[in-house]
């Protein structure tokens, strides 16, 4: 089959792009610039933008199913107007050069921060019914985006492109050569470098079983639809104590509250600025270990066969991933 993969250098795409070669599916991928997370893999490179509507029709056509993974994951807000860009008007240009090149099928990637994850009127768990997060502050500019992406695809859906939607929760796996945030944590625990575990939970899903969702999304989702990938939920101490049974490493003995921890959210902004990194804490990052919800996957098990594997498989082929590749330090 002749696919065509956008943001195929980042986590998701880097796992995926492996799959769908080894399945035997002729795939082309649209890259910015070479970058090592697909070094070895037999693909066809073509140089575009997905704030580029031209390159994008041009890297689509005679492609049957397109891969949309393009996005920018942000927990500091959109001062630059690039999360904008790329998540909304770059998932506007997919659809449509899509529907423009005759695609059979569009797959979005969208996020589980589409759903207003903090919404007070109504309980867990998640599913895809759930209300979306309204286009306008206090919401999180990373949120919004997700969501608005979300309505730039279904436009097109209304005008004929038949496309499906998947939304994962916090990716984990092997193939991180950012590495991810998760993937970072996940070495700032090996390393000891992790200066306290915060209080709060998230779920977190295999990088892989993201990849096989998004392909069986292309082969038996029903067009038009949404479909949760999930995970684990767990809280940081469990995550911690997951990855302290992989490593032997055990995990800071300090637990932060939440209000703690914002507190030193100044502190850690300058501390990146300085490091020229992403800030270990953000006041978005901490809200969303806030979020009570668990997510329902029932209807992508259903109509998928999607079945997520367990936390302790993921940590443990990440870890032996990053050993592979020379990330992990001495114990």
């Amino acid at each position: 089959m002749r696919v065509v993969v956008t943001g195929a250098t980042g986590h998701v795409g880097a796992n995926l792009v492996r799959s769908l070669v080894a399945r035997g599916d002729q795939v082309k991928v649209v890259v910015r610039a070479r970058t090592t997370a697909l070094e070895g893999v037999e693909v066809e490179r073509v140089t575009g933008d997905v704030r580029d509507a031209a390159s994008l029709r041009a890297a689509f056509t005679g492609a049957e199913v397109v891969y949309h993974l393009a996005a920018v994951i942000s927990i500091t807000g959109d001062p630059s107007g690039e999360v904008r860009a790329v998540n909304v008007d770059g998932a506007r240009n997919a659809a449509d050069a899509a529907l423009a090149a005759g695609v059979r099928r569009l797959v979005h990637c969208s996020s589980v921060h589409a759903f207003d994850l903090y919404h007070r009127n109504k309980v867990g768990p998640i599913d895809e019914t759930w209300p979306r997060v309204p286009d306008y502050p206090p919401h999180f500019a990373y949120d919004r985006s997700k969501a608005a992406g979300e309505l730039a695809v279904r436009e097109a859906i209304g005008r004929g492109l038949e496309a499906v939607i998947v939304h994962p929760s916090g990716v984990v796996g092997p193939y991180d050569f950012g590495p991810s945030r998760m993937g970072r944590v996940l070495l700032q625990l090996q390393r000891r470098t992790l200066p306290s575990l915060v209080e709060g939970a998230f779920d977190f899903v295999d990088v892989r079983d993201v990849a096989d969702g998004l392909i069986a999304a292309s082969e038996r989702g029903i067009p038009g639809e949404n479909y949760l990938m999930t995970g684990n939920h767990v809280t940081i101490t469990e995550l911690a104590a997951a990855a302290q049974a992989i490593t032997g490493v055990k995990p800071p003995r300090l637990q932060t509250p939440i209000w703690v921890a914002r507190l030193g959210v100044p502190f850690f902004a300058v501390v990146g600025k300085v490091q020229r990194a992403e800030p270990l804490y953000t006041h978005e990052s901490l809200t969303v270990l806030q979020s009570k919800h668990k997510f329902d996957t029932a209807k992508a098990r259903r109509d998928l066969g999607y079945a997520p594997r367990s936390l302790a498989d993921t940590l443990r082929d990440t870890y032996a991933w990053f050993k592979s590749a020379g990330m992990l330090s001495a114990v």
